[in-house]
């Protein structure tokens, strides 16, 4: 096997848990609330993106009549309170974050939902299996800027360019590559680009830590 990578950076919403269809009933239900009309298309488009983003088109868009931060709050209110009565994990996400564990690789957790969020499913982990959370509340620029990613492995002491990603959506995909790290993309809602540099996987149960070794190995090939 190829060496392990630095670290692997995964996304939470749509990658490791299946909290996108709460993220866009919650659009939906609150845009119908205020009288508003948000469609699944319009939903789909915001995945991966800052919940101040969605919250700002919900608002321009979608009728609801309240500010920003008010927005943001209700959908987060309302996803959060699915994750902490069952958190909908992935196939394969728990099992590959432990086997990852195991093998001594680092893990962070980078995503665009806030603290509140990523702690409720973190709960559900044994301790420590993340070593670095990053969170949309606590980043300058979202994603698809670099700076989450960045972030995480500046946490973790290592360098983007020896680290996966993990993601879902375009944005993330964005992200990580401007990051300099490989990106893994399993498809789950939104559309994903059309990219030689993205490698895609249908299910997380079909990532191991030898696999993602190769991944990474393959890139610096190719980078050189």
């Amino acid at each position: 096997m190829s060496a392990l990578p630095a670290a692997v950076l995964f996304d939470l919403d749509g990658t490791l848990v299946d909290t996108e269809p709460s993220w866009m009933a919650a659009e939906q239900a609150l845009a119908r609330a205020h009288g508003g009309q948000w469609s699944l298309e319009q939903a789909v488009s915001c995945i991966g993106n800052p919940i101040p983003v969605t919250a700002g088109r919900l608002r321009d868009e979608g009728g609801v009549r309240l500010p920003v931060e008010e927005v943001v709050d209700s959908l987060l209110d309302t996803v959060v309170a699915v994750v902490r009565a069952t958190v909908p994990w992935q196939p394969g996400a728990r099992e590959l974050a432990a086997s990852l564990k195991a093998a001594g690789v680092p893990l962070a957790l980078v995503t665009m939902s806030y603290r509140r969020l990523a702690d409720a499913v973190v709960a559900d982990l044994p301790a420590a299996t993340f070593s670095a959370v990053v969170t949309g509340d606590e980043v300058r620029n979202g994603k698809p800027h670099p700076e989450p990613y960045l972030a995480a492995a500046d946490q973790l002491g290592v360098d983007p360019g020896d680290c996966v990603v993990v993601e879902d959506s375009p944005a993330g995909i964005a992200s990580g590559l401007a990051a300099g790290a490989t990106v893994v993309a399993v498809p789950h809602v939104a559309p994903l680009p059309d990219d030689r540099a993205v490698t895609v996987v249908a299910s997380l149960v079909d990532l191991d830590a030898a696999v993602l070794a190769d991944l990474v190995r393959e890139r610096r090939v190719t980078r050189s």
